[in-house]
């Protein structure tokens, strides 16, 4: 009975001492699942980010890019805010009436051809002294009508030389400050349209001058046949001196 008492002992210290054992292992078990490192996991994971993130970076970098091009195409179709196509007209228009306010032979074909079968015409034989005279002096002042109407169409143009700079300052600068493509076309085409303008006002200059010189050279031409004329009646044969009677004192 002693011995088995004693064994019973034994058995059941051996157990209490076999537990601590068991759950220690068990702990430790434990802590080293939840420890474990994978690390080719963790490594595609991390480029799996990294590509998410260019791409998303990729696409702001698009989408600025396109936001860019908008800003230019909008800059590409501003129109200039400067216009000086109403002066340019105005300045045109000036020189146009002057050249229509030309006295007597004005820039007209027909009128020019009847003046010079008229007016300007060979003297005739029939006409009287009296009639050739009138017909010399409305030369005279054809001409001088010519010579005054050049002097202001030239008056005009010069009139028009401190507007057009005005112009032309003004476009050179939104010229340069243009924006955009469309911006600076239109500058150009308005500074092309003031040379045309000054190129206008130069032909007309060279009008009005032509027209000028043209009558006065046609006065000479006239002056010159209707001396030969009046020559040639200062020659023809006629009644001569006819004798009179003369009284030096009144009765």
């Amino acid at each position: 009975m002693v011995r088995q008492f004693k064994l019973r002992e034994a058995l059941l210290a051996a157990a209490c001492l076999a537990s601590p054992l068991s759950a220690a292992h068990l702990v430790v078990a434990a802590h080293a699942q939840v420890m474990v490192y994978d690390s080719s996991n963790y490594v595609q994971n991390v480029l799996q980010a990294a590509r998410a993130l260019q791409q998303v970076n990729n696409q702001i970098t698009s989408l600025q890019n396109e936001a860019q091009s908008l800003i230019n195409q909008a800059r590409n179709l501003a129109s200039l805010p400067y216009s000086s196509l109403q002066q340019l007209q105005q300045s045109i228009q000036r020189t146009q009436q002057l050249l229509n306010q030309a006295q007597r032979i004005a820039y007209d074909v027909r009128e020019i051809d009847r003046a010079f079968s008229t007016t300007y015409g060979a003297a005739s034989r029939s006409a009287s002294d009296q009639t050739l005279i009138d017909g010399a002096k409305e030369r005279w002042q054809i001409t001088v009508a010519g010579l005054q109407d050049a002097m202001r169409v030239q008056a005009g143009v010069v009139g028009n030389l401190d507007a057009n700079r005005t112009q032309m300052s003004a476009l050179v600068s939104s010229s340069q400050g243009a924006t955009g493509a469309l911006q600076a076309a239109q500058a150009g085409n308005q500074i092309l349209a003031l040379q045309a303008g000054q190129l206008a006002d130069l032909a007309a200059v060279i009008a009005a001058q032509g027209r000028a010189q043209n009558l006065e050279a046609a006065q000479r031409s006239a002056a010159q046949d209707q001396a030969r004329e009046q020559f040639r009646r200062f020659l023809s044969p006629g009644t001569g001196y006819q004798p009179g009677n003369a009284r030096m004192f009144q009765n």
